[in-house]
């Protein structure tokens, strides 16, 4: 999957949703190309240094966030896995050297079209393997961030301002 940022939206606004996504993007210069989607509310996107893009994006949304329209969050993409647990968990235990020894981290998950585990159970599985045990729910300086979408997940380690959330 060719898939770098994702990008939730008002699946009843969908057409509105893409102009503004394209208003957005043209607006911090980026070039996203749509993917193809099965999943109404995401956008699959694929585009060159999403993270970098993010952080112009949450610039931007402090000047002016009715250029976002009924678009929601903004998430960079690293890497695709199965949803399976095991291959979800070598995939973040690959990320848990980038995060010092002293970095306060966090974990934030959504699951959708997901029904094995439920979200409790989930992260407790998928943090067993993070060896960090400065944990900050709300101003870590890392996030293990984990999208799973069906079959697939998206598996990123971002830094506070790489991650949008539109207010």
């Amino acid at each position: 999957m060719d898939v770098k940022l994702i990008v939730t939206y008002d699946p009843a606004h969908q057409k509105s949703c893409e102009e503004s996504l394209k208003n957005v993007m043209d607006a911090v210069g980026a070039k996203p190309k749509l993917l193809k989607s099965k999943y109404n509310g995401i956008f699959l996107i694929e585009l060159p240094k999403p993270k970098e893009a993010v952080k112009k994006l949450a610039a931007l949304s402090k000047k002016d966030q009715e250029i976002f329209g009924k678009t929601h969050r903004y998430i960079p993409v690293d890497k695709w896995v199965s949803s399976k647990v095991p291959d979800m968990q070598k995939a973040i235990k690959s990320l848990v050297p980038k995060i010092g020894e002293n970095e306060k981290w966090k974990m934030d998950l959504e699951k959708r079209h997901y029904h094995k585990l439920d979200y409790q159970e989930l992260i407790v599985r998928l943090t067993e393997v993070v060896d960090r045990r400065k944990i900050d729910l709300k101003k870590p300086k890392k996030i293990i961030k984990v999208e799973i979408i069906g079959t697939n997940a998206g598996i990123s380690l971002l830094e506070s301002g790489e991650l949008l959330t539109v207010s």
